[in-house]
């Protein structure tokens, strides 16, 4: 069975009627209006290409070669203003030294196993360092004291939200909930709304 698409353009097309609240509007005109550079604001340079890097692996975007959605300025700009989601594993530091502490041990495991630094290797070797973080004892140090598979699921969640928060990853799945004005009528199985996405095969 083929996967579904669907077609270029629906959901961005919402954004501009009455079914998307002026907040909602706002905020995400504003994500597919971020320019296409950024410097980072709390980590540092090299730090922040470290991150880019591998969200990049984490959710690699072959069909927009050109201009990807780029994840990892939420992360930095979320870690300059301290914000969180309320709560945190007992195993991990605050966010802040913990994502610190995780790339460098990304880097370790780098070095470990190819004897150099995260953005010097292919994307093959970049895929296997972070299947082997993944798998929840990598080498290094740094994870004597921080906890493999937590930080890899926190990473990964965080770079999930941040990428499905975006209008061109949302228009990728059909999604418009964002479209929630004035209400809902159509609720029961596969029963869409006149507003969204039809997909195509």
């Amino acid at each position: 069975m083929s996967p579904l698409n669907y077609p270029s353009g629906t959901v961005r097309a919402l954004l501009n009627t009455e079914h998307v609240s002026d907040a909602t509007r706002a905020a995400l005109q504003s994500r597919l209006d971020a320019p296409a550079t950024y410097e980072p604001q709390f980590l540092a340079p090299e730090t922040y290409a470290l991150l880019k890097a591998v969200a990049g692996r984490l959710f690699p975007q072959p069909d927009r070669p050109e201009q990807p959605i780029s994840l990892a300025p939420a992360v930095d700009q979320r870690l300059l203003t301290g914000r969180a989601d309320g709560w945190r594993y007992d195993a991990l530091p605050p966010d802040r030294e913990a994502l610190r502490m995780g790339l460098g041990g990304i880097q370790e495991i780098a070095h470990s196993l190819y004897q150099a630094d995260f953005l010097a290797l292919n994307t093959e070797q970049q895929d296997a360092v972070l299947q082997t973080l993944a798998n929840g004892n990598p080498p290094g140090t740094t994870w004597l004291t921080l906890d493999a598979g937590r930080f890899f699921e926190e990473l990964l969640a965080e770079l999930t939200e941040t990428y499905y928060a975006h209008p061109l990853a949302q228009e990728e799945i059909g999604y418009a909930g964002m479209a929630d004005l004035p209400f809902w009528l159509k609720i029961g199985l596969d029963e869409r709304e006149a507003r969204e996405p039809q997909p195509e095969q």
